[in-house]
C-alpha cells in the first residue's frame, strides 16, 4: 500500500471512529465500524476482495485516538 492510499484508509477509519463516538458507541464498536468503513474504502479503490482488504486494514494496527 503505497503512503496515499494509506492515508485516505487512515482518515476514514478516523472519521468512522469519531462519528461512531458521537453516536455513543463504545471504542471497540466504533473501532469495529472504523475497519469495515476504511477495508471498503480500500476495497473499492484497489479491487481488492473484503477478507483481504480487512486484513490489510487491521494490519495498519488502527486504534481509536483519546481526543476522538
Amino acid at each position: 500500500m503505497d503512503d496515499s492510499t494509506r492515508v485516505m484508509i487512515e482518515e476514514a477509519y478516523y472519521e468512522t471512529v469519531s462519528e461512531s463516538f458521537d453516536r455513543g458507541l463504545s471504542p471497540l464498536k466504533a473501532h469495529m465500524e472504523g475497519v469495515v468503513a476504511a477495508a471498503m474504502l480500500l476495497s473499492a479503490m484497489a479491487g481488492t476482495e473484503d477478507d483481504d482488504a480487512r486484513k490489510q486494514v487491521m494490519d495498519l494496527g488502527l486504534r481509536p485516538r483519546e481526543n476522538d
